[in-house]
């Protein structure tokens, strides 16, 4: 009896021993698990931190190329693909890899951010400069020479145009203020014509800022269609436009060489008739009365037809401002 019962307690002492040791064990292994460090989270971490550094160069990229035209950097690191053994835990070399990596992408997407930067300041600059030289007063003629005052050219007839009318000295004005920017809008909004003609359209856009009273843009652009277009078909119109545009600028002896070229460059031009009209207007303005009432009677004697039609009203509001019988 006391054999079986000794082998039975025997048995059940080993069993419960290996109960005991089986819980033990599993207890330990659930603590281990719990201080196992969690790489998952790890690489949630620095996953998130990647993509929003990726995301804000794409929008510096777009930025600086906005043109597309595959100017695009790739990302140098690839999301894990699913069901791979990328989701394993990072070795120590890996993650300093991932680290140098992001701190490479920064050091990029600073220096894209720097020039960015530059460029828009030379942008700025450029425009700058574009404005000042728009906004340049035009060259005036070359001053014909001195008319004379005693001698054989002092007996022509009372008809003939003064070929030098005595205009007053160009003074040598100092750099006009910056423009301000609703001016330089204003200016940017009257567009070139595109005929097919470039000369026409040169013109054309000079008139029209003439038009809109922005005078010393005005001039540079007539200016510039006289030099580039020499035997245009609108030349005499530029050339009396240009005076028109002095006098209406308050220069009127620059105006005047205007008006006295363009009338002896093309004594039949169709707006040789305005250009003595004008002449007078400059004439009065300077005090040089009887060179107006001289270029008056050279406009009626030449262009009867225009002083009677198209320059009717003109030519005798001029005639009366100028004292002329």
């Amino acid at each position: 009896m006391m054999g079986i019962l000794g082998a039975s307690a025997l048995r059940w002492t080993k069993s419960s021993r290996g109960l005991i040791l089986g819980g033990t064990l599993a207890s330990a292994m659930c603590v281990g698990a719990t201080l196992l460090p969690q790489p998952a989270h790890a690489q949630e971490t620095t996953e998130a931190r990647l993509k929003r550094i990726e995301a804000e160069l794409r929008a510096v990229q777009r930025k600086v190329f906005p043109d597309g035209a595959g100017r695009v950097f790739a990302p140098e690191i690839s999301p894990p693909v699913t069901g791979s053994s990328s989701f394993a835990a990072p070795s120590s070399t890996t993650t300093a890899d991932i680290l140098s990596r992001i701190d490479t992408i920064e050091a990029q997407l600073k220096r894209l951010t720097a020039q960015s930067e530059e460029s828009q300041n030379r942008l700025g600059k450029l425009e700058s400069r574009l404005a000042t030289l728009e906004t340049a007063p035009a060259a005036a003629p070359a001053p014909v020479a001195p008319v004379a005052t005693s001698g054989p050219a002092a007996n022509k007839p009372a008809s003939a145009v003064p070929r030098n009318p005595k205009p007053a000295p160009v003074a040598t004005s100092k750099p006009s203020a910056k423009p301000s920017a609703d001016r330089i809008a204003a200016v940017k909004a009257i567009v070139m014509p595109q005929t097919g003609d470039a000369g026409e359209d040169e013109y054309l856009y000079g008139y029209e800022l003439w038009n809109a009273k922005f005078l010393p843009e005005s001039q540079q652009a007539l200016q510039k269609f006289i030099d580039g277009h020499p035997r245009h078909k609108r030349l005499s119109y530029a050339r009396n436009l240009l005076g028109r545009a002095f006098l209406d600028d308050g220069k009127p002896g620059t105006a005047a060489q205007w008006f006295v070229q363009n009338y002896q460059a093309d004594k039949k031009g169709e707006r040789a008739p305005d250009s003595l009209l004008y002449l007078a207007v400059a004439m009065t303005k300077l005090k040089e009365t009887k060179r107006a009432c001289v270029a008056l009677t050279e406009l009626k004697a030449n262009f009867p037809d225009a002083v009677a039609g198209r320059l009717k009203g003109d030519y005798a509001r001029t005639r009366t401002a100028s004292g002329c019988n």
